[in-house]
């Protein structure tokens, strides 16, 4: 079969103005349980978008951690490329894409560091060998090998056994939506848009887009 031929029609749901909620990070919240709820595997995962100072793009797949009214977090290392780019360009772009329902969610806006209590408090929550690891890897540079990862990780775990401190490098990042976008996957290719824009008084204009 040729790859030009390899599609699905979509059937599960619709969704139209008045199943929307006026808030879209309510509508967000309701998407997401109803995809734990089915049981989505790795529902929390989305497509993480930075760009460069003069706009060449990268993607990568995070995990959300935190999502309320003032954004949508997640955690990296600041040194990182995406946290190089966030420095230089602090705008980004989520994807959450639930194939299971036929659904997916963009999120755009500006993006902002978190406080060092909120990174402390989830550092801290985390388990040891991911704590170990956040100290032990200087995340996008080039490594000698596998191993010698390991043995970094090892140097760490002797260093701070099972107390490790969160390194000032590690940390979040909250994405401030200004733009949010639901899509519920449609038969004939008339996908359900509905998208939220933030006006310059906070509150939010939805409409319909084509398909």
């Amino acid at each position: 079969m040729s790859i030009a031929d390899l599609r699905k029609d979509y059937s599960r749901a619709s969704l139209t103005e008045a199943d929307a909620l006026p808030d879209p990070v309510e509508q967000f919240s309701k998407w997401f349980h109803e995809a734990i709820t089915a049981e989505v595997p790795e529902a929390n995962a989305m497509s993480v978008s930075t760009a460069t100072a003069d706009g060449r793009p990268s993607s990568r797949i995070l995990l959300i951690k935190d999502f309320d009214q003032r954004g949508f977090t997640f955690f990296t290392n600041y040194e990182s490329r995406k946290g190089h780019e966030l420095d230089t360009n602090p705008y980004a772009a989520l994807l959450f894409y639930w194939i299971e329902l036929e659904r997916q969610v963009r999120i755009e806006g500006r993006v902002e560091r978190i406080s060092d209590v909120e990174n402390d408090a989830y550092y801290n929550s985390r388990p040891l060998k991911s704590r170990l690891g956040a100290i032990a890897s200087a995340q996008s540079r080039p490594v000698a090998s596998r191993e010698a990862l390991e043995a970094r990780v090892e140097e760490v775990e002797k260093q701070y056994g099972d107390h490790p401190v969160r390194p000032a490098h590690w940390g979040g990042y909250r994405l401030v939506p200004d733009y949010v976008e639901f899509w519920q996957g449609r038969p004939s290719r008339l996908h359900d848009r509905i998208a939220y824009q933030r006006r310059a008084d906070g509150s939010w204009q939805r409409h319909r887009l084509q398909p």
